[in-house]
């Protein structure tokens, strides 16, 4: 395209994700030429499977405390996009919420009402989409970035970054940016895989595998404890999932990359106190003194998990529960409050919801996204050093962070 030729948007926005379709809204609502660069043929992929496929955009509980990254920054974000101001911008295009105990769902349940919901309001205001366009290079100069694709070069006044870190990779985050953004000077704080299962040894996980009981899980880092949480726990063939293990996982990845003692202590009734839970099996020993100690732990906790219990705790289940001692009963006891695991690693990218790191705070302003080292460009989204709980706390910080950068155009 010859230089006196050329298209220059006032905006465009690299990923049609939630925070680039965010972004481009914004601007486009204060009458901005937007072109969104979408390198797969559909926005939203990954969008669509959020929460299940039914997409929860938002929470009623916003605090910085749901986040980790930088505090200040975290407070500021939220302050520009607040929970009520996330439920107003996503009613303005259709969006009716439904409030499950705090989670805003739309009222549909349905992830795709969301993406179309932002494609209508796109199209609405000619914001246009480039899809199967994968970006070579990005070239700033003074007063504009021109953008190199395999289908020719795009230019814009400014650039905003959405492309995600590595989390689920075939719906669109897979790092291939990573290097062209590199070489505008900027660097990544370390990538790693968040709100995902862990693989760990300690429990005979084949055979308890599939089962899913209430709980609370810890982690401990070098033996001190960084985080707990409780919930579903999910016990897998390769160790620990579900979403109290979700709450925690941030403290657990960093820890095994740095190569610390990492460890998950689990707790199947955290509802009973120490003495209480003695009380109970002493109970359930009395009455059931002719029965075999298999039978003990029947109606407190799954089978499978019982089965376990019993053979960490080495007491032989073909016995009369007449014949546990009290050492033995305090055993099993200390085993259902207290079974420590070793994590050996996380899952994949792939099985990821989010990652931890990204582009460092300190490289960005607060107030525009703006890069700091090269003009013109701004971050949104996950690709910043931010990252959110289970809870719609980090599709809010990406609609938050796109809002931002496209106010600022």
């Amino acid at each position: 395209m010859g230089k006196n030729t050329k298209k220059q948007w006032d905006l465009v926005v690299i990923g049609a994700g939630a925070s680039g379709m965010m972004a481009a809204i914004t601007a486009a609502r204060a009458n901005k030429k937007v072109c969104i660069i979408e390198k797969l043929d559909k926005a939203g992929k990954k969008l669509l499977a959020t929460g299940n496929g039914k997409c929860n955009y938002t929470n009623a509980v916003m605090h910085t405390d749901c986040f980790h990254g930088e505090k200040d920054f975290i407070s500021f974000v939220l302050k520009q996009f607040s929970t009520e101001d996330c439920l107003d911008f996503f009613h303005s295009i259709g969006i009716y919420p439904k409030n499950k105990n705090g989670y805003y769902y739309p009222n549909s349940e349905q992830a795709a009402s969301v993406v179309n919901a932002l494609l209508y309001e796109l199209e609405r205001l000619e914001v246009k989409i480039c899809y199967e366009t994968v970006i070579k290079d990005i070239v700033p100069f003074e007063n504009e970035v021109c953008m190199e694709t395999n289908k020719g070069n795009i230019y814009g006044q400014h650039v905003i970054i959405a492309t995600g870190l590595l989390a689920a990779p075939k719906l669109g985050s897979d790092g291939s940016l990573f290097d062209v953004i590199k070489s505008l000077g900027h660097r990544f704080k370390p990538i790693l895989p968040a709100l995902c299962g862990f693989y760990c040894k300690g429990m005979k996980f084949k055979q308890i595998s599939g089962v899913r009981a209430q709980g609370s899980v810890g982690a401990y880092i070098d033996g001190e404890k960084y985080a707990e949480d409780t919930g579903e726990i999910q016990f897998t063939d390769y160790g620990l999932s579900g979403i109290p293990v979700f709450q925690i996982s941030h403290y657990l990845s960093k820890g095994l990359y740095e190569k610390r003692k990492v460890e998950i202590k689990v707790n199947l009734l955290p509802d009973f106190d120490k003495k209480q839970l003695v009380e109970e099996l002493d109970y359930r020993c009395r009455i059931g003194a002719s029965m075999p100690v298999n039978t003990l732990l029947n109606g407190l906790v799954n089978q499978k998990l019982a089965d376990m219990i019993f053979d960490k705790a080495g007491v032989e289940t073909d016995l009369y529960q007449s014949c546990l001692s009290e050492s033995q009963l305090l055993k099993i006891a200390g085993l259902l409050q207290d079974i420590t695991v070793t994590v050996t690693n996380y899952r994949d990218y792939e099985f990821a919801q989010v990652c931890t790191g990204g582009i460092p705070l300190m490289d960005v302003d607060y107030h525009t996204l703006a890069s700091k080292l090269v003009p013109n460009i701004q971050f949104t989204g996950e690709i910043l050093d931010v990252d959110g709980i289970c809870g719609g706390y980090n599709l809010h910080f990406a609609w938050a962070t796109g809002y931002i950068a496209g106010r600022s155009i």
